[in-house]
């Protein structure tokens, strides 16, 4: 066990050397690096504080409103935390979140980590009732959000110290609450004071099949878990990286904290625009794209004329997360802008399993891929007994970011020291693992075991398809039967034509009965498909 934990650490620091986030350095700079990893932990204060003694002139962040660096960056923050302080925010109090890809995002997420206060991220896409109840349920202290979500939050903001993050210029007069940079002009710069116990990070579920619950996860203890991403995902220190998925979701927000590691510059864009992403992203010479599968498609389907005008290549990593990543959709980019595609398959709860690279992928498209190092993942059936490679069955992961429980009490199934992800799947005879669907998506039908998953796969790659979701819906002499949704590229396909094509590729049990053909299907903020109001429509 002591050789193992000593190999491991061996490797980790081998790959943080080669990603450039250790590197020779001043003695002098180097104990005060020490220090300041005593004083902060490898938390976001950590990152900017770092990254401002290190190279404080060097561009950090670059968003609609312009360049930051890293000083300016670290001076602001320290601004923001002593006057979110005055406004009275103390350790340990929650702040709630609502912001789209921006430098408030950012601000107010380093500030609250120097503070060490616990950080509420909110959906952009959620609906009022929504926020009611996540704020209701979580408490926060106070509320930072953009201008345009002040009337979603509402009643939410009652009895709370609310500030805008931002306002879209030429918007009109600056709203009357006080908004961050009012904070940051009259806070004070000098350094903070380091909290007790770092803040955590409480990143919500998707809510795409009930209320959103907070999952709660402190900062790690060590580099080691982005040693484990960096291991698979070759980013490198002091490049850019720019983010089109959003900060708040758990994908998003994971490669913002590695940018920091990597003392990165951060693209940043309000909203996201298919043009505008490959406009930013040749213009800054990103060497990382970090999109959800909805944006890459969304990318892929410009004409390829557009995608043409943009130079990209100094893009090496296209890496993606969120949602299901169709085998076609994968092969496609990678015909496109080569074989630079990373997929990770995780959770919220469980932060990732499996990440799979350009190799995987071209050896088997949609493919999760294999663990990543410090990561286990198993397969188990519904007695908890550990399946076989080429079995399908609940899917559990064990590595150093699980999350704590869930905010509202209770937590996942656990075996074994594993935590389920909440999906079933298998690996295959390669040792990559494939997602099967959710494992309260299977259907009965006839007495067969359907997962829609799999004909979602097989018809993403139909020609006349240009997207597709597939739901169970009930059925007085089956149980239930497949429904599929279609959204059709150029003239509508007809059934009997998509019957014959599922027909010839699958069991007859898995062709769906019901076709309906949608301009576009219901998405939440990372791409996934709002299945369950498929499930109401039909």
């Amino acid at each position: 066990m002591l050789l193992s934990t000593v190999k491991s650490r061996v490797q980790n620091a081998g790959t943080l050397v080669t990603s450039g986030v250790l590197k020779p350095t001043r003695p002098d700079k180097l104990v005060r690096l020490g220090l300041m990893l005593r004083k902060w932990g490898p938390t976001p204060a950590l990152g900017y504080s770092a990254a401002a003694m290190r190279y404080p002139g060097d561009t950090a962040i670059v968003d609609d409103l312009g360049a930051l660096t890293f000083e300016e960056v670290h001076l602001r923050t320290n601004r923001l935390a002593h006057a979110l302080a005055d406004a009275g925010v103390r350790e340990g109090d929650g702040v709630g979140i609502m912001c789209r890809n921006h430098r408030g995002f950012v601000d107010a997420t380093v500030a609250l980590s120097k503070l060490g206060a616990h950080a509420l991220y909110l959906n952009t896409a959620f609906a009022g009732p929504q926020i009611n109840d996540v704020v209701k349920r979580e408490n926060p202290r106070a509320l930072i959000f953009d201008e345009e979500f002040t009337g979603l939050i509402g009643d939410a903001a009652d009895d709370r110290v609310r500030f805008i993050a931002w306002s879209d210029p030429g918007s009109g007069p600056l709203p009357a609450d006080d908004t961050l940079e009012r904070l940051i002009a009259r806070g004070d710069p000098s350094e903070v004071v380091a909290p007790a116990a770092p803040g955590r990070v409480v990143i919500l579920t998707s809510g795409t099949t009930g209320t959103p619950k907070g999952a709660s996860r402190s900062q790690p203890k060590s580099l080691d878990p982005a040693a484990a991403l960096l291991s698979k995902i070759p980013l490198k220190a002091r490049e850019t990286t720019m983010i089109a998925a959003p900060l708040f979701h758990s994908w998003g927000f994971a490669h913002l904290t590695l940018a920091m590691s990597l003392s990165s510059t951060v693209v940043l864009r309000h909203k996201f625009d298919p043009e505008a992403t490959l406009k930013a992203a040749a213009e800054h010479r990103a060497t990382a794209l970090i999109v959800v599968p909805i944006m890459l498609q969304r990318i892929l389907d410009l004409p390829e004329e557009v995608r043409d005008r943009y130079d990209l290549r100094a893009l090496r990593v296209i890496a993606l997360s969120g949602s299901q990543l169709p085998g076609a959709l994968s092969s496609r980019a990678m015909d496109a802008f080569g074989d630079v595609l990373y997929n990770l398959y995780g959770s919220t709860e469980v932060a990732w399993a499996t990440i799979a690279t350009p190799r995987d992928l071209r050896d088997s498209p949609g493919t999760t891929g294999r663990p990543p190092r410090g990561t286990v993942v198993r397969i188990y059936d519904e007695d908890g007994n550990k399946l076989p490679d080429g079995r399908t069955g609940r899917i559990f992961v064990g590595n150093e970011m699980m999350f704590e429980g869930y905010t509202g009490g209770g937590s996942k199934d656990v075996i074994d020291g594993l935590m389920a992800t909440g999906d079933v799947g298998h690996f295959d005879d390669k040792g990559l693992m494939h997602v099967d669907g959710r494992d309260d998506d299977m259907i009965v039908s006839g007495g067969e075991n359907v997962f829609p998953q799999e004909v979602e796969e097989l018809l993403a790659g139909h020609k006349g398809i240009a997207d597709v979701a597939v739901v169970g819906v009930p059925d007085g002499e089956w149980g239930q039967r497949l429904r599929a949704f279609i959204v059709p590229k150029g003239a509508e396909p007809s059934e009997s034509d998509l019957k014959a094509y599922v027909k010839t590729n699958l069991a007859a049990y898995k062709v769906p009965r019901d076709w309906v053909f949608l301009d576009e299907l219901p998405r939440n903020a990372t791409g996934k498909v709002l299945k369950r109001q498929l499930k109401q429509r039909a």
